[in-house]
């Protein structure tokens, strides 16, 4: 288990907040894998969850991407997290949510439900994912539109990036949906989808969904309803070793 300090703390809205930490010199990671994350106790157990890594695998933090419950084993006391703080970090990074387990195509979607946009963050800047796709989705659906963490840097910030302004520019496509409250696109997003609304907005045909592949990370029903769709379509799961046409993380919810 690394110990590593606070560096930044960001609060997005009362129950939403990003941290990133300096990154152990000797841990390596794909982009979009987990980690699993804790506090030191007094005890000696320390709790311990996984979550998603937002940063690339090239960059020189960690960040990390959590919801605050007030009654949470961990987040409870994670929401607190000051800068010069210690947090545990677990040696073996792990997950489904990598570009390794889907076969190859032109389109990429990667949706996620609240903070399961986490790892799709760090998809997006890894630029293998540029080498190996034409397109690129990234849908964030939330209840609020104020729970929409990251929206300037996915609608701006990252047009401008250095590395991946020029590249993105006429590649990317970032699909923001609220569920509650007015927004330009509201409902759920596989209703949306269902309903041939997110093909038409995101300038997809049925013609290309043979060359479309799918990264899914959020609550256990989201993704069993994703799951049916995509293999109603005929896409099968993919995994390191037998890739697919689409990858959903399994091992926690978003």
């Amino acid at each position: 288990m690394y110990l590593q300090t606070v560096t930044w703390v960001h609060h997005w809205t009362p129950g939403l907040f990003s941290f990133r930490v300096d990154r152990p010199q000797s841990l390596r990671f794909d982009s979009g894998e987990f980690v699993m994350i804790g506090l030191p106790a007094e005890d000696g157990k320390a709790i311990m969850r996984a979550y998603s890594i937002v940063s690339p695998a090239w960059e020189d933090h960690l960040e990390f991407f959590s919801v605050k419950v007030a009654d949470g084993a961990l987040t409870s006391r994670l929401q607190h997290l000051k800068i010069g703080d210690k947090v545990l970090i677990g040696r073996k990074p792990t997950g489904t949510l990598v570009i390794d387990a889907l076969t190859p195509g032109k389109h990429l979607v990667m949706i996620g439900t609240g903070t399961g946009l986490a790892p799709f963050l760090s998809v997006l800047r890894d630029p293998a994912t540029h080498e190996r796709f034409e397109n690129i989705i990234i849908t964030h659906t939330v209840r609020q539109k104020e729970e929409l963490a990251y929206s300037q840097f996915l609608q701006e910030e990252i047009r401008n990036d250095e590395i991946f302004g020029e590249l993105l520019r006429d590649r990317f496509t970032y699909y923001p949906t609220v569920t509650q409250g007015e927004f330009h696109t509201r409902g759920r997003i596989t209703d949306r989808i269902r309903e041939g609304l997110f093909r038409s907005d995101i300038g997809l045909t049925t013609a290309d969904r043979p060359d479309s592949r799918w990264m899914i990370c959020g609550s256990m029903a989201f993704n069993k309803d994703m799951i049916e769709i995509l293999e109603g379509w005929g896409m099968t799961e993919g995994t390191r070793s037998n890739p697919g046409q689409f990858v959903v993380e399994r091992a926690f919810v978003g």
